[in-house]
């Protein structure tokens, strides 16, 4: 399973989970947003900025729960910056809390970074690189591993702080104890899983979830009674989640490397880019891939959303007066080792041609290079990178949202144009906004003489202003136009978003014209049909009077032929 994903989303097409992608690891097909495991950073931030907060990400908390159920022995190592993450009246309240769901020991992460601080110290001293860069990010540490593999040698071969307190919370507790860091980094999900670290972190929470495990409990932090930390950590360490924190940590004094402190992707890049370029040198980079570091980290709960109330919230607790004089607690056994190796995680992507590139440019409209807006709506920065990411598959053609309204707008425009129909956009004040050429030519007047003028300059209102006013369609009514000698056939649609009146006349003129002459024909033929039906009967009557005139004299013949007959008959006799 993947540690970091997306659930399925209604993805709207607006691409900010790639634009926030330092190294564009999203793929989109079918028009939804999928995570690349290969290419991803783990930094998380595509995450934060999806407007459908389709976030998915692999939680631990079943397993961690399951490990209190079995009566393990399960330790939280926490981050820092919880200071800042949670609502509370004291820091002893996140120990309470802790305690109460089945954590049995809880200590802070910064034990570990006071560990890493003096192995840096170390390092730096010896170090014969042309640059350094710390390694406390895992992000950052992954970035230069896939992405800048010639800076890997700058790499500071040292363990994260949340590896280095695992290691010493395993040796201390035993191997078979139950570790879960919880902090607000995402990347540490990934890098638990590290075959170099295997055993060491059991389990990964970030604030977000460990908050959301707090409401299904009820718990209320400011209810609680505050507990101390099993084991404390000194500001030194503590300092590791604000923006400069590693640095102060261990280069207090000048040494042989100048020291920049980088925080965010923006920067993070611009710094890599300086180093592989051979622009700088005897510099010790902190680097942090979240803005102002771990405090701005994606893990941190979604109420607590004031970055710069978490900063001082954590610098407060950082600079704890009381815990100013805390010596190291811990003595360090030798057989615990915190060295960690870099590798060339590069996937060597194949580079498209530039036949190739220009091919794909011209199936989205980009056949010069001022077609070539690189407006960065599809996510990528230019156009030519766009068309690489079409060219290795992570990328669809209708990505491009100028190329796209351009030709719904061309579709727009030849519908607009060419409709036999009139079509009339008329804002609240009943003042035309659209008329299109079909408009024109009925009504006789020129598009730009009446656009802004009121309706009521060739139609009557009335009926607009009650389509307006009960806000309901008007559909199918026939209007007789006698100045213009056209019938219309007109519907009126109000657009309520849009507060405006959509006319769409059809001309039946010629159909009313046809109706009048079929009714005329009719008329006709009903008259013809009724002179035949008179004059038939006259024949009729004409006919049946000769019949009768000489069905009579038959009869007086056939009757005095039969008299006849009869006297013949009896002088025989």
């Amino acid at each position: 399973m993947s540690i970091l994903s997306f659930s399925q989303a209604n993805c709207k097409n607006c691409y900010k989970c790639l634009r926030a992608c330092p190294v564009k690891a999203i793929k989109i097909k079918n028009e939804q947003a999928e995570i690349v495991e290969d290419l991803c950073i783990g930094c998380g931030q595509c995450l934060i900025v999806c407007p459908q907060n389709a976030r998915k990400i692999k939680s631990d908390l079943l397993e961690i729960k399951h490990a209190i159920k079995e009566k393990k022995r399960v330790i939280a190592s926490i981050a820092p910056s919880f200071a800042g993450a949670f609502s509370m009246t004291d820091e002893g309240q996140i120990v309470s809390a802790l305690k109460k769901i089945g954590f049995e020991i809880v200590e802070e992460t910064a034990i570990g970074a006071e560990i890493v601080a003096d192995l840096y110290e170390d390092y730096v001293k010896s170090s014969k690189y042309e640059n350094l860069i710390t390694t406390s990010c895992p992000s950052a540490n992954y970035w230069v591993e896939k992405y800048f593999p010639s800076l890997i040698p700058y790499l500071m071969p040292i363990v994260s702080p949340m590896i280095a307190h695992g290691k010493i919370l395993k040796n201390e507790y035993g191997m078979d104890s139950y570790v879960v860091f919880i902090g607000p980094c995402t990347a540490k999900k990934i890098e638990s899983m590290n075959f170099q670290h295997k055993g060491i972190i059991d389990g990964v929470l970030t604030f977000e979830e460990l908050t959301k495990w707090f409401e299904e409990e009820n718990m209320i932090l400011t209810e609680l009674k505050p507990q101390q930390l099993d084991r404390k950590a000194s500001s030194r360490g503590r300092g590791f989640p604000i923006e400069g924190g590693v640095i102060d940590s261990f280069m207090d004094q000048p040494k042989n490397y100048e020291t920049i402190k980088v925080d965010g992707m923006e920067q993070c890049m611009k710094i890599f880019q300086s180093m592989e370029n051979g622009n700088i040198k005897n510099i010790c980079a902190e680097v942090n891939m979240c803005r102002g570091s771990c405090v701005g980290g994606p893990g941190m709960p979604k109420n607590e959303n004031d970055f710069y109330k978490i900063m001082k919230k954590t610098k407060d607790y950082v600079k704890n007066k009381e815990d100013a004089s805390i010596e190291k607690s811990f003595q360090v056994k030798d057989e615990i080792h915190f060295s960690k190796k870099f590798f060339d995680r590069d996937l060597k992507k194949k580079k498209a041609n530039e036949e190739e590139i220009v091919s794909i440019l011209k199936k989205i409209g980009k056949y010069e290079a001022s077609d070539e807006l690189n407006c960065g709506g599809c996510g990528y920065n230019t156009c030519r990178e766009k068309a690489q990411a079409v060219f290795d598959g992570m990328a669809e053609l209708n990505m491009c949202l100028p190329f796209m309204r351009s030709k719904a707008e061309r579709l727009t425009n030849v519908i607009f144009e060419n409709t036999p129909n009139i079509i009339i956009l008329i804002d609240e004040e009943m003042r035309v906004k659209e008329f299109n050429p079909t408009a024109e030519k009925i009504f006789n007047i020129k598009a730009e003489e009446i656009k802004n003028k009121p309706i009521s300059v060739i139609l009557d209102d009335r009926l607009f202003l009650k389509v307006k006013e009960e806000k309901k369609d008007f559909m199918g009514q026939k209007v007789a136009c006698p100045q213009y000698d056209v019938v219309l056939l007109q519907s009126i649609l109000y657009l309520e978003k849009q507060n405006v009146l959509l006319a769409i006349m059809t001309n039946t003129t010629s159909e009313e014209k046809h109706k009048k002459e079929l009714v005329r024909v009719k008329e006709k033929t009903i008259d013809a049909a009724q002179k035949v039906i008179e004059k038939q009967m006259r024949v009729a009557q004409e006919i049946a009077s000769l019949l009768g005139e000489t069905t009579a004299e038959t009869k007086i013949i056939l009757t005095k032929l039969k008299q006849i007959a009869l006297e013949e008959n009896g002088d025989e006799q």
